[in-house]
């Protein structure tokens, strides 16, 4: 992945930066992993996109939605924590309201949305094939994601712990991340993107979260979230999807 690779801000302070297509493999491919993370199923990304190099922030949420549902919400910095206690169903109003602004930048018309499971897994592995993005060692955790091991019950200010090698904060740890996968209990099924005109009921989290074990942190875990619930420890990031050139 180019060292130099396009990137953009948003309103909110958010930094976007360029994914570009490659290939990898989807699922555990340590071999110590939940079941529901096989089989490895070789898949490939063949249009770039923009992924939010944070997860979105209270300060975020609260600008577009005027309310914040987050649960930890005091202190001078509650704002640069993430978003919390959102549902799927609430994220798609947020997207909604986002694309009804503004989504033209540097020089393209585009789309904001979440990311697929293969996208968000993807990034997240950034090309390693590890447990996680640094390696297989879990005491080395603490340097790059907030878990139940460190993080004082609470969530944290997203971006204070190490970047992945392709230059993204918070992928293990902090806060499940929706995706737009509908949830299936293994990867022997499809990895195309969720028919956006079907109705969802289920669909993949991943990351792991402020309250979970360092298992639940790995670059292939997922977690099944119901479209309704909202939990302290489910926020998400953000794509932006550039669709045509500004004329």
């Amino acid at each position: 992945m180019n060292a130099n690779r396009p990137s953009f801000e948003d309103a909110f302070g958010g930094t976007y930066l360029l994914v570009e297509p490659g290939k990898c493999n989807l699922g555990d491919e340590v071999g110590s992993g939940h079941p529901n993370e096989s089989p490895v199923v070789p898949a490939e990304i063949s249009d770039p996109f923009f992924l939010g190099i944070r997860p979105v922030t209270q300060i975020h949420w609260t600008g577009v939605m005027e309310n914040n549902p987050s649960r930890f919400q005091e202190g001078w910095s509650a704002g640069l924590r993430p978003v919390e206690s959102v549902s799927y169903t609430d994220v798609e109003q947020f997207i909604s309201r986002l694309n009804e602004s503004n989504s033209d930048y540097i020089g393209f018309r585009g789309v904001w949305r979440l990311p697929t499971e293969l996208e968000w897994e993807y990034v997240a592995k950034a090309g390693t094939s590890t447990r996680w993005s640094f390696g297989n060692k879990d005491s080395e955790l603490d340097a790059h994601g907030w878990h139940a091991g460190n993080s004082g019950a609470t969530t944290r200010e997203v971006g204070s712990k190490k970047a992945n090698p392709w230059g993204y904060f918070d992928m293990h740890g902090l806060v499940y991340e929706l995706t737009t996968t509908a949830w299936t209990s293994s990867h022997g099924n499809s990895i195309e993107p969720t028919d956006s005109t079907r109705l969802l009921e289920y669909i993949v989290a991943k990351g792991g979260s402020w309250f979970t074990e360092s298992d639940s942190t790995r670059s292939s875990s997922r977690r099944k979230v119901h479209c309704d619930d909202r939990k302290d420890g489910i926020g998400l990031r953000l794509v932006w999807e550039p669709i045509e050139p500004l004329n």
